[in-house]
């Protein structure tokens, strides 16, 4: 199946993008749930997942800036795989910063600041941050991003940066005013209003949105979902989906298939 590309920055990407929350075990439903995904994303599920993305033609994968994911992408090229990484930063193992020269070091095609992270800095007025960060990515010569959770934070953003593209989270599930990072247990809440509000916001921005959380972790049927995405798409958006194959080995396909469907029947293509 053939899939097209939309520009950011200088890159072109697969406007369906593979996500890696579950291969590092972000389940975004529970503590045991994130477990089982620890357990069963191995190096080599996780390659294999990479190399079943390639052959659906999905040229392009979002994965955090970590020492196990970039690993298992070393590897991966190393064995001849070509997917592409954009790095997201992660503010556990430290600054905005820090994240960047990992995404950097490690062969990202491009890099964006972690949602909450960027969630943190806008509510804690510590966005010189950002702008430093995104500096940093632009001088390594790599398209720059920010994600959030909040429609707030792409106010801000086009406002103050300057950048190539956003990561949009459908849904705002947690208060990350006072914790960057992820904190697993905690209750989390996906509001429709969250994302009607989000898309919304994406038709307003001035630069390519890469739409994330579609399936709300789950929670939202992925043929509701989709059909919800490709009203929303604009031609020069991409989507982004994390997968968990365990449950359901064709996963991936199923999601590309639906997608594709819910774009042609309103005249679009993916």
């Amino acid at each position: 199946m053939s899939i097209s590309t939309v520009p950011i920055g200088n890159v072109s990407i697969s406007r369906l993008i593979l996500g890696g929350n579950p291969f590092s075990g972000f389940s975004h439903q529970s503590p045991e749930a994130d477990d089982r995904m620890r357990h069963y994303y191995t190096a080599a599920r996780m390659k294999a997942e990479y190399r079943r993305a390639e052959e659906l033609g999905i040229a392009t994968h979002i994965g955090r800036a970590d020492h196990h994911v970039m690993r298992v992408l070393m590897e991966y090229w190393d064995e001849g795989g070509r997917i592409q990484w954009i790095a997201q930063t992660c503010p556990e193992l430290g600054s905005p910063l820090q994240g960047v020269r990992n995404g950097v070091r490690g062969g990202a095609v491009a890099c964006f600041l972690h949602g909450g992270q960027m969630d943190y800095l806008v509510a804690n007025n510590e966005t010189a941050q950002a702008s430093e960060a995104v500096a940093a990515i632009q001088e390594a010569g790599l398209p720059a991003g920010v994600a959030g959770h909040a429609v707030g934070i792409f106010d801000w953003a086009e406002e103050n940066l300057d950048v190539d593209f956003y990561m949009c989270c459908y849904h705002n599930p947690t208060d990350r005013s006072k914790e960057a990072q992820h904190v697993p247990g905690l209750q989390e809440t996906f509001c429709p209003e969250d994302r009607q509000a989000m898309v919304r916001r994406i038709a307003t921005l001035s630069k390519p949105a890469i739409h994330y959380k579609v399936l709300a972790a789950g929670r939202t049927p992925a043929k509701e979902a989709f059909e919800f995405v490709a009203r929303h798409l604009r031609p020069q958006d991409a989507v982004c989906v994390g997968i968990y194959s365990e449950p359901k080995p064709d996963v991936l396909a199923e999601d590309l298939r639906l997608l594709t469907a819910s774009l042609q029947a309103l005249g679009k293509q993916l």
